[in-house]
């Protein structure tokens, strides 16, 4: 088939998913220029394939690995080889990884709460943390936060340029200050995400300072991104969950804490029981998705990637303000595009819950999710219920009205969903046809 006749029939199968010829060839035009992008990233994942199955080899993960436990979970051979995988994969000492984590808040929390103590501090030297981790630290009073345990938080500003405020850093470190949470990824703002290099800098900064600071970094949507994880750039922890990126699509819970052994096994005592840690916690069904999820993470990662670099070279020449821009390097898989007003933010997530496989015909609303301090719109008709590599866009309803994307299992998907949201903006009016000429 001759590639004008092989164009036409796609753009027909895009038209019957209500794709219009004008969306099409628009994004057909800005894919030209994005050849050489995607390879690069394809190389990243070839890369971090060969880590996985290495690790997967090395550890002597066996057909008997898949099976499973039940009840208190004792000698589980599948959970303790696939703990040694991700400590592999990660290059830690050690690593906890369950079903019994529900979400990467909640990995989060048990890193800090097991490795902060009455009258330790916390320290965030890149800003405002995630909005669910406020009530976990007591900024947002909550029933057995941090602060309710006589753990004080301290918080250093980025730059309005997004780079570190290193005196301002250096000041805020004293006695007290026992664990560093770093964010690697911009949650529900308009900051740059934090590169491994970047991350590995910081750590240094601050055990240069006090050496005896756990740093922690929220790992969250950037497993896979680079060939590097933060443990070998020199941080102490690494937190994430299993329906984001390292999961691969098919975890359907779960979460993981990598790092030095000591500060995983405290996590590991705060998740089950001081004097049981990660000897119980059984493994039911999910270790065949467990391990499947972390072997096609890389691949699904790459397809995620190229999604939100073509969501934002798209939405960028339409004068949207994007972050990251349509040129820069990536660190996670998240792309913010502003709208400046509800309608746009409105539209877009409508657009990318129309490509879904799952609840197509379902128009997301705004809702008071619990953990928010606004309403917040979600689209992600997913097969795992919440999971972000899924093809999925939030974002709170308030300025900068931005729509946070990510995920699509495969980079197929991804486009479509990108090309969906853009036609539901020229059907609301947030885009004009003549724009896209």
């Amino acid at each position: 088939m001759k590639a004008t006749q092989k164009n036409d029939v796609l753009a027909a199968q895009y038209g019957a998913m209500g794709i219009s010829r004008e969306v099409y060839e628009y994004g057909e035009r800005t894919l030209d220029a994005l050849t050489g992008r995607f390879l690069g990233i394809d190389e990243r994942a070839e890369y971090n394939q060969l880590k996985v199955v290495k690790a997967m080899q090395d550890c002597k993960v066996s057909e008997a690995c898949l099976m499973g436990t039940t009840g208190y979970g004792y000698n589980d051979l599948g959970r303790e080889t696939l703990e040694k995988v991700y400590a592999a994969v990660f290059r830690a000492q050690d690593a906890l990884v369950r079903p019994q984590i529900t979400c990467g808040t909640h990995a989060l929390a048990l890193a800090l709460m097991g490795n902060l103590r009455p009258g330790d501090e916390l320290l965030s030297p890149v800003g405002k943390p995630y909005d669910t981790l406020e009530e976990v630290i007591g900024i947002r009073k909550s029933k057995g936060s941090l602060a309710e345990y006589g753990i004080t938080y301290r918080q250093v500003d980025l730059k309005p340029d997004g780079g570190f405020d290193w005196e301002a850093i250096r000041a805020a470190i004293h006695p007290k200050t026992r664990l560093a949470t770093i964010q690697r990824s911009k949650g529900y703002q308009t900051r740059p995400t934090l590169s491994v290099s970047q991350i590995g800098e910081l750590v240094a900064f601050i055990k240069s300072v006090k050496p005896d600071v756990i740093c922690m970094v929220d790992n969250c949507y950037g497993e896979f991104v680079e060939t590097m994880e933060p443990v070998e750039a020199g941080a102490d922890l690494c937190v994430g969950s299993l329906i984001k990126n390292p999961g691969g699509g098919l975890a359907p819970i779960g979460g993981y804490i990598a790092g030095k052994k000591e500060c995983v096994e405290n996590a590991a005592y705060r998740l089950t029981s001081p004097g049981l840690g990660k000897e119980v916690g059984a493994s039911l069904h999910a270790l065949p998705a467990f391990y499947q999820g972390l072997f096609l993470a890389p691949t699904v990662v790459a397809g995620a990637l190229k999604g939100a670099i073509f969501a934002a070279n798209l939405y960028e020449k339409l004068g949207f303000f994007v972050i990251p821009n349509g040129q820069e390097e990536r660190h996670d898989i998240i792309q913010a595009v502003s709208f400046a007003d509800p309608k746009g933010l409105i539209a877009f997530c409508e657009g990318i819950q129309y490509a879904a496989p799952v609840d197509s015909f379902v128009t997301p609303e705004p809702w008071d999710m619990p953990g928010y301090d606004s309403q917040v719109i979600m689209a992600a008709g997913a097969f795992v219920s919440g999971s972000s590599i899924e093809l999925s866009a939030d974002g709170p309803l308030k300025p900068p009205y931005a729509a946070y994307f990510q995920g699509g299992l495969t980079w197929q998907h991804a486009k479509f969903g990108i090309l969906k949201s853009l036609q539901r903006c020229v059907e609301a009016g947030v885009v004009s046809k003549g724009q896209l000429l």
